[in-house]
């Protein structure tokens, strides 16, 4: 009977400690999320035209990101309904993102920054289209979410006119983000081609090289993506796909 007893105590411990042990695993091994940030601005200056997020700047990105199994949560200067451009459904990839409903839905109720768990993400991605230039370079809350991820050893990524809410960035020490690193956007050519530099309330690229970034770009139109000691930038929304890549490689190194 005694042998029973403490064979039936041997294995409780043993069941108990394993679960102990699994709990723990879980607890280690968990993927932090990947904010998304998205602009709250529907015009574009007075030209009477609307703008927003353009559309494949989000879906390329976050087919990579969904496809390694991460998830992914989208915020906006304002919250709530974000609008839409670059409304593409002859893209495919487009096309699955607008009809995977948890995800639309999402783009539908994004967060305000003041409801985001910083220590929930080691990425944020932040998405371009026009309306950037108007709510993303002065926004501080957004700015603080940033500065603490990245100096939490995170990941801080924008594609083409997304780098809008890098210039402003300040980490602890004083110094902006970018300054003294290779930085890319959305290019001055690129916005003239357009016929857009008067619109703009400012050049993307001059003011990224007054705040002491590296600047790096392509030709009109051509892929371009940086990456800088945890800064990852696009320079239009070609390079979309490119930007999710290396945000998945470098978020592969901070397991």
């Amino acid at each position: 009977m005694k042998r029973i007893i403490l064979a039936l105590l041997l294995v409780t411990c043993t069941t108990i400690a394993q679960h102990r042990v699994h709990n723990n695993y879980n607890k280690y091994t968990m993927k932090k999320k990947v904010l998304f940030v998205l602009t709250s601005h529907n015009e574009l200056g007075d030209t009477g035209k609307s703008t927003g997020f353009h559309l494949g700047e989000v879906s390329h990105p976050w087919k990579v990101l969904v496809e390694a199994g991460l998830e992914i949560d989208f915020v906006s200067p304002k919250g709530g309904k974000a609008p839409v451009d670059g409304f593409d459904l002859e893209d495919p990839i487009n096309k699955e993102f607008w009809e995977d409903e948890v995800y639309k839905l999402k783009t539908k109720n994004t967060l305000k920054p003041s409801e985001v768990k910083v220590e929930d993400y080691n990425v944020i991605y932040y998405a371009g289209g026009h309306g950037t230039m108007w709510d993303f370079a002065d926004n501080i809350e957004l700015q603080t979410i940033a500065r603490k991820i990245y100096e939490n050893k995170g990941i801080v990524a924008a594609i083409c006119h997304g780098p809008a809410a890098l210039v402003n960035i300040k980490l602890n020490d004083g110094k902006y983000l970018v300054d003294g690193k290779k930085i890319n956007s959305f290019t001055d050519a690129e916005e003239k081609a357009l016929g857009l530099e008067k619109v703009v309330p400012f050049l993307l690229e001059t003011i990224l090289k007054e705040r002491g970034a590296k600047f790096e770009n392509s030709d009109l139109w051509q892929i371009h993506v940086t990456n800088d000691q945890r800064v990852i930038t696009g320079q239009n929304p070609m390079s979309a796909k490119r930007v999710g890549e290396a945000i998945l490689q470098e978020q592969i190194k901070l397991k």
